[in-house]
This record gives C-alpha cells, sequence and structure tokens, in this order.
C-alpha cells in the first residue's frame, strides 16, 4: 500500500500535466503546470509528515497512503472514506469545499479497478466543463496560429536562402547595396530557423513520457530549458538585428538620394556595426536580468515589464527612425519627380520602391501594438493582436526576399544572361528539349 508509483498513478499525473497546460489560468501554461508541480510536492510532504506522526489504530483496516492524487487516512473496513480536494489544482478555489472519497473493503484493502487502480471518486474535484469548452476552444485557435507561421517562416526561410544564394552566386551582384541585402536576409533567416527550432524544443520537452516524480522533476529542471533558452535569446537577437539592418537600408537610401549626409567613403563596417552589433548592446542586459530576476520556463513571460522594455524601447526606436527617414524620403523623391530630373539613376528609384514598401509594414504594427502585450491584452483584442503580428512577421522575409531580390530588375536581367550562356553551352539538352 506504500507504493505510490504504480501504473494508475502514473496516468494521474499525465491527466493532471494536461488539465494545468490547458487550464483556465489566464496566461503561461507552462508555468502553471510548474507552480502545480512545486504545490503538488509540498502537498506530498506534508502528506508523508501526517502519516509518519499519527499512531496506528488497532484491528483491522485500510492502510493509510498516498494515492498521488490525494492523502488517504486509514479507513474502516466496509466504509467510504472522503478528503478534501487536494489544494495543489490550479482551480482549487472552485472546488476547495469538494470532496474525494475512496471505498475500504471488508477485506481491509482498498478497493481497486482491474486488481490494480486504485478506485476513487473526484467528481467534485474536477473544473467546471463550461470553461473547460471554451479552453478548447481558444487551444485549437492557438494550434491554427502555430500552422500559420510555421507555414509563413517555412515560405521565409526557402526563399530567404535561395535569394542568399543568388546574391551570393553571381559576381556582378556582388556591391554594397546587394551586401546590405544579404544581411537582411541572413537576419529573417535566422529568425525563422530560431523559432522553428525553439517550437521543436517545446514539443519535444513537453512530449516526454513521464512514468515517476524523478521525471516530472527533471522535465521542470532549468537544465532542461536551457536549449529552449537559447533559442529564445537567439530569437530576441534576431529580432532586434531584423530592425537594425532595416535600418541599415533606410540609412543607405537616404545617403543614395540625399547624397550629402556621407561621402563617398564605403561604410560598410559601420553598416555592419549597426546591423549585428547594436543587438547586442540591449540582447546581454536582457538575458542577465531574466537569468538573475525571472529564470522561469523559456524566458517568454513578461511578470516584470521593465525587463521586456529593454528589447522593446530598441525596436521602437528603430521604427520611429524608419518612419522619420520614410517620410524624408518621399519628401526627396517628390521633389526630385517634380523636377523631372533626367539624370537620376533607375536603380535609386527601384530602391527607393522597394523601401517604401517594407518600412510602413515594418515599423506600423511595432509601434500600434508596442503596449500591448500578450500579458495585457485579453479577449478579441488579443487573438486580433496575436494573429496580425504572427502573421507579419512570419511572412515578412518571404516578402523581403521577393521585394530586394526576385522582383529585381538587375537580378532579374543577371539571371536571364546566365541562362541564356547556359543554354549555349549545351545545345543538345535544349534540343533534345
Amino acid at each position: 500500500m506504500r507504493d505510490v508509483l504504480g501504473s494508475g498513478y502514473r496516468r494521474s499525473l499525465i491527466h493532471l500535466a494536461w488539465m494545468c497546460l490547458f487550464s483556465s489560468v489566464p496566461h503561461g501554461g507552462a508555468k502553471v503546470l510548474e507552480k502545480t508541480f512545486e504545490e503538488w510536492m509540498r502537498y506530498r510532504d506534508e502528506c508523508l509528515r501526517r502519516m509518519a506522526s499519527e499512531p496506528y489504530p488497532a484491528g483491522l483496516f485500510c492502510n493509510r497512503t498516498f494515492d498521488m492524487y490525494a492523502c488517504w487516512p486509514d479507513g474502516s473496513p466496509g466504509t467510504a472514506v472522503n478528503v478534501s480536494c487536494p489544494f495543489y489544482l490550479p482551480w482549487f478555489e472552485k472546488v476547495k469545499h469538494g470532496l474525494v472519497s475512496r471505498r475500504c473493503g471488508a477485506d481491509g484493502q482498498w478497493v481497486t479497478v482491474n486488481g490494480s487502480q486504485p478506485w476513487r471518486d473526484y467528481s467534485q474535484c474536477e473544473e467546471e466543463m463550461e470553461s473547460t469548452v471554451e479552453e478548447e476552444g481558444a487551444r485549437r485557435l492557438m494550434v491554427s496560429f502555430k500552422v500559420l507561421y510555421t507555414v509563413g517562416y517555412s515560405l521565409s526561410l526557402l526563399t530567404l536562402v535561395s535569394a542568399l544564394l543568388i546574391l551570393t552566386v553571381f559576381r556582378k551582384l556582388r556591391c554594397t547595396r546587394n551586401y546590405i541585402h544579404a544581411n537582411l536576409f541572413a537576419s529573417f533567416g535566422l529568425r525563422a530557423t530560431s523559432v522553428m527550432v525553439k517550437d521543436a524544443l517545446l514539443e519535444k520537452r513537453w512530449g516526454m513520457e513521464v512514468v515517476q516524480v524523478a521525471d516530472w522533476e527533471a522535465l521542470l529542471s532549468h537544465e532542461a530549458a536551457l536549449g529552449c533558452r537559447v533559442a529564445q535569446v537567439l530569437m530576441q537577437y534576431c529580432i532586434l538585428a531584423n530592425h537594425y539592418w532595416f535600418l541599415v537600408e533606410a540609412v543607405y537610401l537616404y545617403k543614395l538620394l540625399i547624397g550629402a549626409v556621407f561621402s563617398e567613403k564605403n561604410y560598410y563596417r559601420l553598416y555592419l556595426y549597426l546591423g549585428w552589433g547594436t543587438p547586442v548592446v540591449f540582447v546581454v542586459p536582457w538575458m542577465a536580468a531574466k537569468y538573475l530576476k525571472e529564470n522561469v520556463e523559456c524566458w517568454a513571460l513578461n511578470e516584470n515589464m521593465a525587463y521586456w522594455w529593454i528589447i522593446r524601447i530598441p525596436i521602437l526606436l528603430a521604427s520611429l527612425i524608419n518612419l522619420l527617414i520614410f517620410m524624408r524620403i518621399l519628401k526627396v523623391i517628390l521633389a526630385k519627380l517634380r523636377a523631372n530630373q533626367k539624370g537620376y539613376a533607375d536603380y535609386k528609384l527601384r530602391l527607393a520602391k522597394a523601401t517604401l514598401t517594407l518600412i510602413p509594414l515594418f515599423g506600423i504594427h511595432e509601434v500600434v501594438f508596442i503596449f500591448a502585450t500578450d500579458e495585457q491584452t485579453t479577449g478579441i483584442l488579443r487573438y486580433v493582436k496575436v494573429f496580425f503580428t504572427l502573421f507579419l512577421n512570419s511572412f515578412q522575409g518571404f516578402l523581403v526576399a521577393v521585394l530586394y531580390c526576385f522582383a529585381n530588375k538587375e537580378v532579374k536581367s543577371e539571371m536571364k544572361k546566365k541562362w541564356q550562356l547556359w543554354k549555349l553551352d549545351h545545345p543538345a539538352l535544349c534540343c533534345a528539349q
């Protein structure tokens, strides 16, 4: 009767895990599970101390036990034993007056099902079905969102890798302008990779088989979350790199159009520092704050908003600068078009068109939702915010690759030349077709 790790009890733990992950607590199912497990261990320790301190009764009785769900005192043969619902349940406040019961058989053994699993009636300790149906709908919606952004990031990654290969393989496309494009593609590609890796690590972690208490302790340990946290740090770094490489694109275009901001000197190294170096300045303090103050799960929750602003302020700043440059560039282009300057380089207009298309898309949704975090929004507003954020972020890399590479006349012209040369070098294959 002292065994607490039978197959029936394992099922109770697994059932508890799923209930916690999709419970009615507003945010952070994984955090709920971690807190629930801590409360469960406290409940278990109190139960074991109580069992060890109380004297045993005389005669025949069902032995006191902890069956991984509730703490049971000694039971009289042929009676039902009732105890209060365990306090570790996330919805305990709703069922604190409820009871869970077991039957003590006439032979002094607890009644079991199928010879091994303990029989118990915990219907009064279950969460209400109405809220469960609502949670199931929310869970399905979140799964749909995951499918959406997985498709978006996968498509973006494919097009970004193709665009990077094109810009690096063709020698005539190697110039400062395309080097900047290539770095922007790389930042988006790394971001897509980090998001998919983080999802894969989460699925592997929460999908592991749990059969004993040690497995739960390993599941919720800091070591188990290490890979997920690394992916989270990389993702935040790449998000910042996206914004600052886009800022580089805007500054470079402004340099081309104005011609008086910078000299003709190559500022590519400065661009590298701005695009890849600036994010480090903000990610390192954020990482230190998370490790020292909020070292929980994958560092995705924002209990203290001050830490969240460490990486959001530079994003907002980059977005605002992009918008200011956008308005300045628009003014310059309109002035040049009105003056009908014929010496104006065609590629500058094409680059301006692409950048003017991307800057509003890149900056507006960040500015609109900068003060609306997942922790602060509820109901329909939260789902609208999550949908637009995930949709724009996941398909952004695809849009960047199309506008800066595949729709670029210079790139298309170079690819067409290479294709014509290849056909001349392989006449047999072309004639066979």
